[in-house]
């Protein structure tokens, strides 16, 4: 990154994007902040974050001494993310919001609106890297393994990559709090952000019912035997074992109730007995609305491995590509609770490659 470059930084409040902006500053870049709102349904309710957020940007802003605008992407966001996520809802899978966002929001109406202003580049608070090698943008992992969020960009594609920085992709999350309190910004103690993007945290059940209605029915055993009623099949994913409320069995066998699989068309959830059933167990999946980093699939390469959720550990697995553009992945060692919605993203050492939904 050769001389003084025009780069937006989207500042949300938190620490992460904050520090960004920092450090970009100190490499002597035209630095301009960017506060996204991308949700206005009930934003006046206790459980958004949106103002105060706002507050934080703005007082960071501040004390690093760089400009700062607030831009509404609360259509965009509605139409290209939680239009689909309710759709996947509906229709029993469980989708990962944040996977979208990044990709139609944070990486497009954010990125197109920063070209507008005469970005160069835009940068976020990701832990992740971008490497670029005889002329091809790689997205790599974030140094820091407990935090990497490369999973959630996979779908980024080489435009994205070409105009996206990551100043934290090489720093660990702890550096990044001691260098936020060491600098005296006011968010330096502030906690991550968890919940649905943009969203915030809420009561799920109470949130999705607003917008989908409620389905109660049966909780079944494999064997067709009734342990307890659900509230819908929208508001449990495979391998939940809390809110279930149905205890161990009068025969005294205590082990803890995990849902196994969704009947929609009778609408009944499968629940079965023990974190290890052989129904939670599965060596392969198929994949679907896929994407790539690159551009084109991976050839089926000996050293590729995939996440089938966030903070999940690389396993090992064979990869094939599908004439349909879809794909297979068949694991080495069984996968727990692969749950159709959330992604599965591949992997080749530190390199992700991009991935697609699990069917």
């Amino acid at each position: 990154m050769n001389g003084k470059k025009r780069i937006v930084v989207g500042l949300s409040g938190g620490v992460d994007s904050a520090v960004s902006a920092l450090l970009l500053k100190r490499q002597g870049h035209d630095v301009i902040g960017l506060f996204m709102k991308n949700w206005e349904d009930d934003d006046d309710d206790e459980y958004c974050s949106t103002r105060q957020d706002l507050i934080d940007a703005v007082s960071v802003a501040d004390k690093i001494g760089i400009d700062i605008e607030a831009v509404n992407f609360a259509a965009e966001y509605k139409d290209r993310v939680f239009a689909e996520f309710l759709r996947e809802y509906s229709q029993g899978r469980t989708p990962n919001p944040d996977v979208l966002c990044n990709a139609e929001i944070k990486f497009k109406a954010f990125l197109d609106h920063a070209l507008r202003l005469g970005a160069d580049w835009i940068a976020t608070g990701h832990y992740a890297r971008v490497e670029e090698r005889d002329g091809v943008f790689r997205l790599l992992k974030g140094v820091d393994a407990s935090k990497d969020q490369s999973y959630f960009l996979h779908r980024l594609n080489q435009y994205q990559l070409s105009k996206a920085i990551f100043p934290l992709g090489g720093m660990l999350k702890k550096d990044v709090r001691a260098l936020a309190l060491a600098e005296g910004l006011p968010n330096h103690a502030k906690k991550d952000s968890t919940g649905i993007c943009f969203i915030g945290e809420r009561p799920f059940r109470e949130f999705l019912s607003r917008y989908l209605p409620r389905q109660p029915g049966v909780m079944m055993t494999p064997d067709g035997e009734e342990v307890g009623r659900h509230q819908g099949l929208m508001y449990y994913t495979l391998g939940q074992r809390q809110g279930l409320g149905i205890g161990g069995r009068q025969d005294g066998s205590g082990e803890p109730w995990f849902v196994a699989a969704k009947d929609l068309a009778a609408n009944r959830l499968i629940v079965v007995q023990g974190h290890d059933h052989s129904l939670l167990l599965k060596n392969e999946l198929n994949a679907a609305d896929v994407s790539w980093t690159h551009g084109a699939p991976p050839t089926e390469d000996p050293a590729l491995a995939a996440k089938t959720r966030y903070r999940q550990q690389d396993a090992h697995c064979e990869y094939s590509q599908a004439a349909s553009g879809e794909f297979r992945l068949r694991f080495s060692e069984p996968q727990w609770a692969i749950t159709p919605g959330q992604s599965a993203v591949v992997y080749r050492g530190e390199e992700c490659l991009g991935g697609g939904i699990i069917q």
